[in-house]
């Protein structure tokens, strides 16, 4: 069996790669990923990756790499996104103290916006891809990075991967978003919705009116308590409703002939998007109007599912410890990729959970090699002859 673990130079030249994507701003918004995505296609160009560049959209690019396997099994694909938080505020509380593209070290740690969300994930994919290539093994299939633009803009790149057949002959996805190097099996869907309301503007001397922000108000403390609690998964947990916007009316002096606001429902497998919104319409009555913004499955790999072992597996023989199975509670690029794939889909990254939009974001660099070497394990155990070959 390989030993995947990266030698001093390589670790040296993962830190330098990560280091360098860090110093490179990609926030979304405003969603800019030109300057990283020619820096990470000329780092892999330079390491004699076929790389294709897909410009999408202005400056919104998705970077895609294949090393060719015998055709034997379907494909692996790692999957990162390449766009980060923004950095938030620059002055009083919202003060970083380490330069947020700095890529600054400062006792094993890489600080900067991105660091653990998730350019640290996205380099050690890259670095395992290498260290695959250079081991020259024959791949019984394809190994794919496939690095996305714009997956806080609702997953775009991730769409025009699936639109486009990018990832087509795919048979497991991995992700590299924050898991602590955990395994990720569960996500929740998010369901995106605005309720509005209309009234009749007068005067605010004339007393009592027909008043827009009174009917949303009304609404919000009818659902602030959840009404889908009790839609639970064992790896997520219950349902959540959240109340993130809201806005209204003209003047301090006129009735509101308008408002709205806007919530954020994290769904659990068995929840469906029409009966959500069967029950918000009841609460609702008449009072008030709710239309979809955006939505996305939950996606859940089953923990019995062949490629689930042969992950854990990878993290046991690198870190010492087999993790279980677990949820988050974020969506990822793979609420789309798993159910356009209809491939099982596991998350292990290098960042630590909850950092992701932190400031002085940072991620242990000896958690970023431990993660390339998981990535090199589950490459060559998927990839091999002796492989599963459906997950």
């Amino acid at each position: 069996m390989s030993d995947w673990r990266l030698d001093q130079d390589e670790r040296a030249e993962l830190t330098d790669l990560l280091a360098g994507l860090v110093r490179i701003p990609s926030p979304d918004p405003p969603g800019d990923e030109a300057a990283m995505a020619r820096f990470l296609g000329d780092w892999l160009r330079e390491r004699e990756f076929d790389v294709r560049a897909d410009e999408f959209a202005p400056n919104r690019i998705n970077l895609l790499a294949r090393l060719p396997g015998s055709g034997g099994k379907p494909a692996l694909v790692f999957s990162a996104h390449m766009d980060t938080m923004p950095i938030g505020s620059h002055g009083g509380d919202g003060a970083w103290e380490h330069d947020p593209f700095g890529a600054e070290i400062t006792d094993g740690r890489l600080y900067g916006r991105g660091a653990a969300d998730m350019k640290s994930g996205l380099a050690a994919m890259a670095a395992a891809a290498l260290k695959v290539k250079r081991a020259g093994s024959d791949l019984a299939g394809d190994l794919v990075l496939a690095f996305s633009a714009g997956e806080s803009s609702n997953c775009i790149g991730a769409k025009r991967m699936v639109e486009a057949g990018d990832l087509n002959g795919a048979g497991a996805l991995l992700v590299s978003e924050p898991s602590s190097l955990g395994l990720l099996t569960a996500e929740t869907g998010a369901l995106w919705l605005e309720v509005a309301a209309a009234g009749r503007p007068g005067h605010a001397s004339a007393g009592a009116a027909d008043n827009a922000i009174l009917k949303v108000l009304d609404f919000l403390g009818a659902v602030r308590d959840n009404p889908f609690a009790e839609h639970s998964h064992p790896l997520l947990g219950p349902a959540t409703l959240a109340i993130n916007t809201i806005g209204g009316g003209t003047a301090v002096n006129l009735t509101a002939d308008q408002a709205r606001a806007t919530l954020d429902i994290r769904t659990v497998p068995g929840m469906t998007t029409a009966a959500v919104l069967a029950s918000l319409t009841e609460m609702a009555g008449d009072a008030v109007t709710i239309r979809i913004l955006d939505e996305k499955p939950s996606v859940v790999t089953d923990p019995a599912d062949g490629f689930v072992g042969l992950c854990a597996d990878a993290v046991a023989r690198v870190t010492g410890t087999r993790p279980e199975p677990a949820g988050v509670n974020y969506f990822s690029d793979s609420s789309v990729l798993a159910p356009g794939l209809d491939v099982p889909r596991v998350i292990i990254g290098p960042g630590e959970a909850g950092m992701s939009g932190q400031r002085d974001e940072w991620v242990e660099l000896e958690a970023v090699h431990a993660a390339a070497a998981v990535y090199g394990e589950i490459a060559g155990a998927y990839l091999s002859d002796g492989s599963i070959r459906d997950s």
